[in-house]
């Protein structure tokens, strides 16, 4: 049987499991194609063949002896790869930092280590920006990552090597990091499915954030999985959601199954319009042509947004966003620390707007809204406060990138990006699939309702 390097994680899982596919030679065709494109790409910035091929080997044998109970390795013999900033034992792993250049973790975090349990091949690394810290993908160590869909683009960031290594067909799936929109802008931007899960619901030790990092939780950031499919978003979901280490004795974690079978009478809210965070005109159109699809096809529309002002919360968030990553900075930028009085009055300011958002969420099932206010742009360099970027022919500052992300993830929110189209210039757009906290899978569900992955032209 052909091997076809876009299909979901879920069918490729299906083909190993049926013998019509082995392990063995998904992996070497992903190893091609990396060898032959990535090139142009660089997304995938460290390889551990050797293993990876012994360890597709043994599962080969396992599924020919029957050995394999799918309930338990549902990703048996798929390979993958993570994104850089999550340690991975016996594979470089450096959090795109020159400090960590040589740093081979000893263990794996949480997250991979249940990937392995249920039988994916880690056999890669993608790039990121230096401590996770941009929009765009590039480090002094490995460059820079361009969107395969465009290679004077960027793919976005922090996930941005992950997101091109799915879109590119390098990959089965991906897991990324999500502090200020790092797993939803890379996915909006390559023409992939991604989750921000809800926060606190996947272990995130183990993430290189700064030297020494990895051993306590960031405020804000969360593992999520960047996918070909939506099905593959729920099934990734259930192998990695879990407590942290030390409370898998007394906790688990069961988020509630959707109950979302149709777009027939779904309430969606849609919050397209602010004053403050223009977005641009042709993916405005994409998105009001979703809209419609949605109401062609049975979905009640409700043109309201929660009772949370935009600009007050991206504030928040910023100021949140920024401590949670002050120690990653220079000693002379974490002078700036907020007290941890102020710290604990800008936490009574986020429960009083996750209060308001539940309150909006008991009349609406999901909000859709955008991802950043444009498609994918032009690769820049700068300092990221002093940067621009252009949005309907106006110059705006670069930082209304995460803009729509911070909104949602200030919130510690489940928020799913699914592609939606195309601009007159091929870029893929997608949009946010915003639902209640802890309601994720309600996020997926909808995502595979009304969004399509977008291979690139580039990977053929």
């Amino acid at each position: 049987m052909p091997i076809d390097p876009f299909a979901p994680a879920t069918e490729l899982a299906a083909a190993i499991r049926r013998r019509d596919i082995s392990s063995r030679e998904l992996l070497d065709c992903y190893l091609e194609r990396i060898e032959r494109l990535d090139g142009q790409v660089n997304a995938v910035v460290t390889l551990d063949v050797d293993r990876a091929r012994a360890a597709a080997d043994d599962a080969d044998r396992a599924t020919i002896a029957g050995e394999v109970d799918a309930a338990a390795r549902p990703l048996h013999g798929l390979p993958i790869t993570i994104k850089d900033a999550i340690a991975t034992s016996g594979i470089r792993s450096t959090g795109g930092a020159v400090e960590l250049t040589d740093h081979t973790p000893d263990e794996d975090a949480p997250v991979v280590a249940k990937l392995k349990q249920a039988g994916a091949i880690v056999f890669g690394k993608t790039n990121l920006p230096r401590w996770s810290g941009d929009v765009q993908s590039y480090n002094e160590i490995f460059g820079q990552t361009n969107n395969p869909h465009d290679l004077s683009r960027v793919p976005g960031g922090s996930s941005g090597g992950a997101a091109a290594a799915v879109a590119s067909g390098f990959t089965s799936f991906e897991i990324g990091t999500d502090i200020g929109g790092s797993v939803r802008i890379p996915s909006h931007f390559c023409g992939v499915f991604g989750l921000k899960p809800s926060f606190g619901v996947v272990p995130q030790r183990g993430y290189l954030d700064r030297v020494g990092g990895g051993i306590t939780d960031a405020d804000i950031n969360v593992f999520g999985p960047i996918a070909r499919s939506a099905a593959d978003l729920e099934l990734l979901m259930s192998v990695i959601v879990g407590p942290p280490p030390e409370l898998e004795p007394a906790f688990r974690i069961e988020l509630p199954k959707s109950t979302v079978s149709s777009l027939a009478g779904l309430r969606v809210g849609v919050w397209f319009d602010e004053p403050t965070a223009p977005i641009d005109h042709e993916y405005r159109a994409i998105l009001m042509r979703t809209v419609a699809d949605l109401t062609a096809n049975g979905a009640t529309i409700i043109d309201e947004h929660p009772a949370v002002d935009f600009t007050e919360q991206g504030t928040l968030f910023m100021r949140m966003v920024t401590e949670a990553m002050l120690r990653a900075m220079p000693a002379t930028a974490q002078a700036g620390s907020v007290t941890h009085l102020a710290w604990l009055d800008m936490e009574d300011a986020r429960v009083a707007a996750r209060r308001r958002w539940a309150d909006y969420f008991a009349s609406v099932d999901v909000m859709l809204c955008p991802v950043t206010p444009t498609a994918a742009f032009p690769h820049q360099r700068g300092n990221l406060a002093e940067m621009t970027t252009v949005v309907n022919g106006q110059t705006v500052p670069y930082l209304v990138h995460v803009g729509w992300t911070g909104l949602v993830g200030v919130a510690g929110l489940p928020s799913a990006v699914a592609p939606i189209g195309r601009t007159a210039g091929g870029l893929p757009v997608g949009v946010q699939v915003v639902s209640p906290y802890l309601h994720d899978l309600r996020s997926v569900a909808v995502a595979g309702m009304i969004g399509t992955y977008l291979p690139p032209q580039l990977a053929v």
